[in-house]
């Protein structure tokens, strides 16, 4: 090594040398100097930003504080510029939701750790990750450690979440918003109409909502049905749970307090029973020094080592099958068919990998992505069993790549289901001559070469045949599920129809075989292998941090709109991934967020 670099220290040395003889070749040479002073500062940069290894012990007699600053994700980036907002210089960073999962049974297990600190006003994570989370901590309290929390207010999902404390605190001005679920669908015929585009929509199921917003200007009684539903099953729970922590107060008491809009304040909230105590966090960092004298954060706490980390051969593999179902390749936040397939394949080919955990958290997409990826599980559960983890949501693509695993769990609050596929045609004929004065002439050699072009009107012939398409796909969807969970055709059909679910209704209809997280995916996928002891790799590989820096600036930058529009990201996303290039898709037909 010394030798090379020697080499090249005499190499760069010549260079210079001779360039200096001449005046172009020195600005040439002090612009190329310039460079790699840039670039060597990159280098540094990026090597500062990345985590160093450090060791972290744990005091006698602490108590370990989570405060969820950060979103929580099922997989995180690695790159460490992804949680860099260049629009407005903020860093944001993020946690794996099984990090949090596995430093809670870490502490639970571990004689130094007294009890946990529970202080956030609210939680950015989905509310099916936040329902594991409160399982979570509920098993934790079954070793006799204490939760207190404390909070200045409480969001509604915030509070569910602290709900399991021993204690809950806020302070005097604060205020608890529950206040029960809404969900508002935007629509955008009206602005089409304007707009003078036309949606060519091919669907089938009655209750395939995802394309109504460009059919309609309000939901139809389909559509409203099944989201009612939807909303009551998830409340009710949510509700449930806080009574069953909450002594002497009934779910009754709390929906009449939510109506009443009762809980207005820190001095209701105390007379309703939902808290505790009324208290500023000194106050409450008081009462914890009776019980602890240390603290140390979630943060510093996952840098601790876990004494009970397994060290065996045999291994469960998780694969991640994270948002939206695309053909082509993927990312920590993106299921593409080509790298789910090889995770599957690399999982089912390792002779060490015993089982396979399937952990879904999709809205759909892709019918034809959907199918790929259906197939390989196909495949590999005939090498070794294969259990799904349903997160968030795990509906239309979400659960057709789902549909045929040995065994499938879903939180209550999951949303699954919504068995049905549509495809959107645009025709912006209109908008382009009459609104921009652009007109398009085609040149063809056959009569339909120019189909679903979006620049013209679809024939009825060209519709019949998208229509037999769509048809085709979703008897395929119906027959892979009706052999995937052994239910017949006739009744998939009824309970499909683009119907989305609740866990908890997906349960009563054989949709899913039991209520239950990642870890008891893990669990039994463990019970079905007959392994005792095991440890966990996660797949897909994560891209190399460089790799994934590079990409991150030659990615296309998302729409930036005014909060007061009403349009977010994630649904700008979402109309986007509708006009993309796979017209045939199966998802469901809204983002659900609860704050």
């Amino acid at each position: 090594m010394k030798n090379l670099f020697k080499n090249i220290l005499s190499f760069f040395r010549f260079i210079i040398s001779k360039c200096f003889n001449s005046g172009f070749l020195r600005n040439t040479l002090s612009s190329f100097l310039a460079m790699i002073f840039l670039f060597v500062l990159v280098i540094v940069f990026i090597f500062y930003l990345i985590p160093k290894e450090e060791v972290v012990f744990v005091k006698d007699n602490s108590v370990l504080k989570i405060e969820f600053k950060d979103p929580v994700l099922d997989r995180t980036s690695e790159n460490p510029f992804s949680d860099i907002d260049l629009l407005n210089s903020s860093t944001e960073g993020s946690v794996e939701f099984k990090d949090i999962l596995d430093n809670i049974e870490k502490a639970k297990n571990d004689d130094k750790i007294k009890g946990i600190y529970l202080n956030f006003s609210s939680v950015n994570a989905g509310f099916s990750q936040i329902e594991e989370i409160r399982n979570k901590l509920l098993d934790f309290k079954e070793s006799g450690k204490f939760i207190y929390s404390y909070a200045d207010s409480y969001s509604q999902s915030a509070y569910y979440l602290a709900s399991v404390s021993d204690k809950i605190a806020l302070n005097p001005e604060g205020i608890i918003e529950l206040k029960g679920l809404s969900a508002e669908i935007m629509f955008y015929k009206g602005l089409m109409d304007k707009l003078g585009i036309d949606a060519q929509i091919i669907r089938h199921g009655k209750f395939k909502g995802a394309v109504e917003p460009f059919m309609y200007n309000q939901m139809s009684n389909e559509n409203r049905e099944q989201i009612e539903k939807l909303l009551n099953s998830i409340s009710d729970y949510m509700i449930d749970g806080i009574a069953t922590e909450r002594e002497g107060i009934t779910s009754e008491e709390i929906h009449k307090m939510i109506n009443n809009m009762y809980l207005s304040s820190a001095r209701k909230c105390l007379e309703g029973g939902i808290i505790d105590k009324i208290a500023y966090q000194d106050q409450i960092l008081s009462d914890l020094e009776d019980k602890s004298e240390h603290e140390i954060t979630l943060t510093d706490y996952m840098k601790v080592k876990n004494p009970k980390t397994s060290v065996s051969d045999n291994k469960i593999a998780i694969i991640y099958a994270t948002g939206e179902i695309n053909t082509g390749k993927g990312s920590y936040n993106t299921i593409g068919s080509e790298t789910t397939v090889e995770a599957i394949r690399e999982a089912s080919e390792d002779e060490n990998v015993k089982a396979i955990v399937l952990r879904v958290n999709s809205p759909g997409g892709s019918a034809l992505a959907s199918e790929i990826i259906w197939r390989e599980i196909n495949l590999a559960k005939q090498k070794k069993k294969v259990v799904v983890s349903m997160g968030d949501y795990a509906a239309s693509g979400g659960y057709y790549i789902a549909c045929n695993a040995d065994k499938i769990f879903a939180n209550n609050s999951t949303l699954t289901g919504s068995i049905g596929v549509f495809g959107i045609v645009p025709n912006t004929k209109n908008f382009l001559n009459e609104k921009l004065g652009v007109y398009i002439e085609t040149v063809k050699t056959h009569k339909h070469s120019d189909i679903a072009n979006g620049y013209r009107k679809l024939s009825n012939d060209e519709l019949n045949v998208i229509q037999n398409s769509v048809e085709d796909i979703y008897e395929t969807f119906i027959t892979h599920v009706s052999e995937g969970r052994g239910i017949p055709v006739r009744k998939v059909d009824e309970i499909g129809q683009g119907r989305v679910w609740s866990g908890a209704d997906a349960l009563s209809i054989g949709l899913i075989d039991e209520i239950g997280g990642l870890e008891d995916a893990i669990a039994s996928a463990a019970d079905l292998s007959s392994l005792e002891d095991y440890r966990i790799i996660t797949l897909p590989k994560k891209t190399d941090m460089f790799e994934e820096f590079i990409e991150s600036f030659s990615a296309k930058q998302n729409i930036v709109l005014p909060d007061f529009l009403g349009i977010s990201e994630k649904m700008i996303n979402q109309l986007e991934f509708l006009n993309s290039k796979e017209k045939i898709q199966a998802r469901i037909p809204f983002i659900m967020e609860v704050h």
